[in-house]
């Protein structure tokens, strides 16, 4: 007899990352039902939708009835940069309410790459705040933390190509010689989904980048070669994370409330420390430039 398929719950399913692991999720034969904040939220055939907020918790029951496993892939920069951190707490409790009365077993997380200690980014913190209080849950977390997610639509990347397009000579902090370990979108996606169908990633915390090592100056240059347009950067001291988040406020499409953060955590060096998730999920990771080739491709598909 045929055994029934499991409702697979999305939270942030309209997101950069919600809405392509939605389509991922259903290509693959899930079930899939989507909690969104607006009646009219455009969700792809096959997928159930669910109107309620992480931050109204009476609204939630429905979302999580029948529910086996949750991924977890909300934020709330974008709601405005003042108070973020105190949402994006608040949100996190309110699902873990919800998920504990529900009876949930699993949740799949996708936070950010950065140390703890004095110097970490307030967004960088909040991430892994969000990680420590959806861990205190009765279910199991799998966190996966990610540096630099290069995609269509993805804030960093929009900054990254706004910078490069509009700037040819730029003045740069410090920041700009950072390690980072990008990784491409739809390499994300497929950690995402490896984990729902790869029971040994239950519990646990894996780090998740490309194969390349770039400092954010390395990654602004060769954006610079792939769409051939000059790039001249000059580096100079007192500039801070801080001051530079101002003016890229002014250069970016990005909102200020998503950009300024992500800015000031540029200081942050981000480079995975633990490679256990190639052992359980092997695939060839894609390499930056085909990265950057792979979002222009589908920027210019879309418009």
């Amino acid at each position: 007899m045929a055994t029934e398929r499991r409702i697979v719950l999305v939270t942030g399913a309209t997101g950069f990352i919600g809405s392509r692991l939605v389509q991922a999720l259903l290509d693959e034969g899930s079930s899939v039902r989507c909690l969104v904040r607006r009646a009219d939220a455009s969700l792809p055939a096959g997928a159930e939708k669910v109107v309620g907020d992480l931050l109204e918790p009476l609204t939630l029951s429905d979302a999580f009835r029948d529910i086996d496993t949750a991924y977890y892939l909300v934020h709330s920069m974008a709601g405005g940069r003042a108070g973020f951190e105190r949402r994006d707490r608040q949100a996190a409790q309110y699902f873990v309410n919800a998920a504990n009365l529900a009876g949930l077993r699993r949740v799949m997380y996708l936070g950010g790459l950065g140390e703890n200690g004095p110097g970490l980014s307030e967004h960088l913190a909040s991430r892994q705040e969000v990680a420590g209080i959806l861990k205190r849950g009765a279910f199991q977390t799998t966190f996966l933390r990610a540096a630099v997610i290069i995609g269509a639509g993805g804030a960093s990347f929009e900054m990254i190509r706004a910078l490069v397009e509009r700037l040819p000579i730029m003045i740069a902090p410090r920041w700009v010689t950072t390690r980072c370990q990008p990784i491409a979108v739809g390499d994300v996606i497929r950690y995402l989904v490896g984990c729902l169908h790869n029971e040994r990633t239950t519990g646990d915390t894996f780090d998740i980048g490309g194969p390349e090592i770039l400092s954010y100056r390395e990654m602004m240059e060769r954006f610079a070669r792939i769409v051939h347009r000059p790039l001249f950067i000059i580096t100079v001291p007192l500039l801070t994370p801080q001051l530079s988040s101002l003016w890229v406020g002014l250069i970016t499409p990005v909102k200020p409330s998503i950009s300024m953060p992500l800015i000031e955590g540029l200081a942050n060096e981000v480079v995975c420390r633990d490679r256990r998730i190639a052992d359980l999920l092997p695939f060839s990771l894609t390499p930056f430039d085909a990265s950057v080739r792979l979002a222009l491709a589908e920027e210019a598909d879309s418009g």
